[in-house]
């Protein structure tokens, strides 16, 4: 484990943020964060210093050991006929357990299932829920290890294919033995994207929590019957310019929600990985999350989940 002290937000330019935003989301290449972050390298600090602070560390970061005795994991496969074929993904649940519980897909970033996302699924199945993590980019051999790659290979993906994978995720998850058949979606930037995509999409999902995911088409959002928390940053000009046009459909159409955005935290700010990580904020979105899926997945099932 590095002994390195673990950056912040602030201790960065808010220019050398937007750039890494733009790099991570495929807007600018790993040369054209350093040509930009240059301007904002001092004195030992370099522009390829400033990009090794803002990767992602995630062995320190991790709260919950793969082999934690109070949890049982493993990667299952599933049919995707309308999709890729067969798609993969890490299933998590409480090794106790006294009678079904609910169940929650969790959708990851646009690097794939990483172990940090991996670190999340445990988190969620800790918290009581059958947890679920599809990984994109299986089609093309999984999570490559390294998040450069992992950014190149998932532009290669034919995303009405990987659209359809989480559809097929989505139900194998609602007939899962063990499960109560109600089910949420948690998802964060791609996933958060995702996760509106899905709740435009199952109408018997229940609950979805999408973490400063862009906006789904505003003419399906009257098919959500999902309750939502949408999770937004403060400083995400981006994901956010996506926001009044869906809360206008939103209450348009009478679906529940409510807004979380808390000040001065940049997109991302959940994962705790990363300098973006914004301890408290991350922490009340959690608890608002676990609240949501507590409220509405741990009810007696009335109707199949997918």
């Amino acid at each position: 484990m590095s002994n390195r002290p673990r950056a912040k937000a602030s201790d960065f330019d808010p220019e050398v943020l937007k750039l890494f935003d733009q790099y991570v989301h495929g807007a600018i290449d790993r040369r054209g964060f350093l040509a930009g972050a240059a301007r904002f390298a001092v004195g030992a600090a370099t522009a390829t210093g400033l990009l090794a602070a803002l990767a992602p560390r995630f062995a320190e970061a991790q709260q919950v050991k793969p082999d934690d005795p109070r949890l049982s994991a493993d990667f299952v496969e599933f049919d995707s006929p309308s999709g890729y074929g067969t798609g993969r993904g890490y299933l998590v649940k409480p090794a106790k357990a006294d009678g079904p519980l609910p169940l929650v897909l969790v959708v990851h970033e646009n690097r794939g299932l990483n172990p940090h996302i991996e670190d999340i699924t445990r988190r969620m199945a800790l918290e009581g829920f059958i947890a679920f993590a599809p990984d994109a980019l299986f089609p093309l051999g999984g999570y490559p290890g390294d998040e450069d790659a992992a950014r190149e290979l998932f532009g290669k993906l034919d995303q009405d294919k990987t659209h359809e994978d989480f559809l097929a995720a989505a139900s194998m998850l609602g007939k899962l033995e063990g499960g109560n058949g109600r089910m949420g979606v948690v998802g964060f930037c791609y996933g958060g994207a995702m996760a509106n995509f899905l709740a435009t999409r199952l109408p018997a999902l229940a609950a979805a929590a999408p973490f400063y995911g862009t906006a789904p088409p505003v003419d399906d959002v009257a098919a959500i019957k999902a309750e939502l928390l949408v999770v937004l940053a403060s400083n995400d000009d981006r994901v956010n310019a996506t926001w009044p046009a869906y809360e206008a459909a939103l209450k348009a159409a009478g679906v529940t929600y409510a807004l979380y955005r808390p000040a001065g935290t940049q997109h991302g700010f959940n994962n705790d990985t990363t300098p973006r990580y914004d301890e408290d904020a991350a922490a009340e979105a959690w608890r608002r999350t676990i609240a949501l899926f507590d409220r509405t997945l741990r009810v007696a099932a009335g109707r199949p989940a997918a």
